[in-house]
């Protein structure tokens, strides 16, 4: 535990204060350098945006002085004797049509001797048609078949412009220069938008152009009277000031990146006093002049400030968080007795806890005996539910009994009056006669062998595992099977099937299509269209299977008991009512279903719905 003598606290806080004035300075410098090196490479970005706009515009126009000198009317006014009206009309008016088609401020050529003799502003009054231009430097360039390149203000009008010079040859020989001036001030407004301010100056040091209008024509360093003397003859800058830009403090911090104190103009965004600027200055290509942006630092500045006063405030949280902790190990030591009494009772809670803990673990295991005892008598219920139906079953077949024997009479008498006429038509030699009636007697006993084949088939107790069928082959089998009843009276069947495997027993699903179809070309009888349609969907995880006949429908009273054992519309012998009963049970058995609707267009519709096969298999 810290203690501190009282006639040393005023030397301790000296110190931090000290630490903290040092601890703020340091961070707003590093933070502002580090501000600097962010805005730098920004503005770098934007600086090469800006010059390659510039050159881009300057680059534009550098082939017009090529064209004049292929053009004949150029050609000819520069070598016809003065005055000759006619060539100078003709190039005036060709100077203007080109004017106008490449959007500069003005086109002219001038002789040798230095005089304008065709200019696109030839029907202006103030046109420089006749003007003496000798004495400007881009003339003079050009004329010694070099490329006169020059920014000027123009004598005539005081309109600031950027000249391109090219002289015009004539059997190798200089005969007169073209000159094109173009206006570059429209680039301004684009700069004018941005969050940084922009210059351009040329070779003297003089800005050109500017986002800030003030700027234009000032210096960037101080003239002397001689140059000043040399300027205002060559009226470059048309006896303008050139006043020195007001920069209070540059300061380099790397190649073509420095720190200005700029004095604003009155007024202008509302500044009075000197606002810093981090200039960038970048060369501008094939000419001697030089782009710079200005990008403000306040920002920069506040953002150092803040990070400063957090970096003060993390540290004087830090010496408050000392003191807190100084301060609390003093309690924590008046505190130690009472948490040795407070261990003692967690130690006898723990106990507790251990003893409920044995509680809840028996009350657990009792619980899941419980459990097992609720499953084994629920599989125990289950298995007599499942002894409940198969009785059903039985009782249902005993109360038939009698439309069962009856079904099977009918047969037999047949049978015993067929048998006895055949061997009669035997002892007469009448074999085509006693080959149809064992043709007959043989319907007869498939007939009832159908009739106990499916009470078997409902009274059974089924126990073999479900297996996969094909519902293409099924479908075949039960259509190849049903083929005489499809042939006479002759219906039409619309197959929309393509084959799937479902998870039922061959001979099963085989089973339920013959009774199908055989129910639905039942219905058709009496129709004069009979169309049986047989189409397949596969819904998600199941196999929908439609059975659609052209038949008179289901009327509802019907379909209400449709699925019920030994219920048939049929006249009586020519059905037992067992089969859609026997169809539905056997779709139910394999978690599928069948139903029956009368669809729209007439007719009924029996829908068998099976789960995939290979559904299930996945799920295993």
């Amino acid at each position: 535990m810290l203690r501190i003598p009282k006639r040393f606290l005023p030397y301790l806080l000296a110190v931090v204060f000290g630490l903290m004035l040092a601890i703020g300075y340091i961070t707003y410098r590093v933070s502002e350098n580090s501000g600097i090196e962010a805005l730098a490479d920004s503005g770098t970005r934007q600086l090469e945006l800006h010059a390659r706009g510039l050159e881009s515009e300057i680059d534009k126009y550098s082939f017009v002085p090529n064209i004049l000198g292929l053009e004949e009317r150029i050609l000819n006014v520069l070598t016809s004797p003065d005055p000759f009206p006619g060539p100078q009309n003709l190039a005036n008016r060709y100077l203007e049509e080109l004017n106008q088609q490449t959007s500069t401020s003005t086109i002219y050529v001038i002789n040798t001797e230095g005089r304008v003799l065709a200019s696109s502003n030839w029907r202006r009054a103030d046109s420089y048609v006749g003007e003496d231009l000798s004495f400007r430097d881009y003339f003079q360039e050009a004329l010694k078949g070099g490329q006169g390149r020059s920014y000027g203000v123009g004598t005539t009008r005081a309109e600031p412009g950027y000249y391109l010079a090219q002289g015009l040859k004539k059997d190798g020989k200089i005969i007169g220069v073209a000159v094109v001036k173009v206006r570059l001030d429209q680039l301004e407004p684009s700069w004018q938008w941005a969050d940084t301010d922009a210059f351009v100056s040329d070779e003297n040091g003089v800005i050109i152009l500017a986002s800030e209008p003030e700027w234009k024509l000032h210096t960037l360093n101080p003239l002397s009277p001689a140059r000043r003397e040399e300027l205002a003859r060559s009226l470059r800058y048309y006896w303008a000031p050139l006043p020195l830009l007001q920069v209070a403090q540059r300061r380099t911090l790397d190649v073509g990146l420095e720190r200005w104190a700029l004095q604003m103009p009155g007024g202008v965004k509302g500044v009075n006093r000197p606002t810093d600027f981090l200039a960038q200055t970048r060369s501008l290509k094939d000419t001697s002049w030089k782009l710079t942006l200005l990008t403000p630092l306040k920002t920069v500045r506040k953002t150092a400030l803040s990070n400063a006063a957090l970096a003060v405030a993390g540290f004087v949280i830090l010496v408050i968080l000392l003191v807190a902790w100084n301060e609390r190990r003093k309690v924590l030591a008046a505190r130690f007795a009472a948490r040795e009494a407070l261990e003692r009772a967690n130690s006898q809670l723990e106990r507790k806890i251990a003893e409920r803990t044995a509680d809840l673990i028996a009350s657990n295991d009792r619980l899941k005996a419980e459990i097992r005892e609720r499953q084994l008598a629920e599989n125990t219920l289950r298995k007599a539910q499942d002894g409940l139906v198969q009785a059903g079953k039985l009782a249902v077949i005993g109360q038939m009994s009698t439309s069962i024997a009856h079904e099977l009479n009918q047969p037999l008498a047949a049978l015993r009056t067929l048998s006895g006429n055949t061997m009669k038509f035997l002892a007469r030699g009448k074999l085509e006669t006693a080959s149809a009636n064992l043709q007959t007697i043989n319907e007869l006993v498939e007939r009832m062998g159908k009739i106990t084949t499916s009470l078997r088939s409902f009274a059974r107790k089924s126990t073999e595992p479900i297996g996969e069928a094909s519902v293409l082959q099924a479908a075949d089998a039960a259509l190849f099977l049903l083929q005489p009843r499809l042939a006479s009276p002759p219906v039409k069947v619309v197959r929309e099937l393509d084959d799937c495997r479902v998870l039922i027993d061959q001979t099963r699903l085989e089973q339920i299509l013959v009774n199908l179809i055989g129910n639905a070309l039942d219905a058709m009888q009496a129709s004069p269209r009979r169309e049986l349609q047989l189409s397949l969907r596969l819904l998600g995880e199941n196999c929908r299977l439609s059975v659609r006949d052209s038949g008179p429908g289901l009327p509802e009273e019907v379909r209400s008991r449709l699925f019920e054992p030994f219920f048939t519309t049929k006249p009586e012998g020519r059905g037992l009512g067992l089969g859609l009963a026997l169809s539905a049970g056997m779709a139910t058995e394999v978690g599928g279903s069948l139903i029956a609707q009368n669809p729209d267009g007439g007719g009924a519709e029996f829908i068998l719905t099976l789960p995939l096969a290979a559904v299930k298999q996945n799920h295993d």
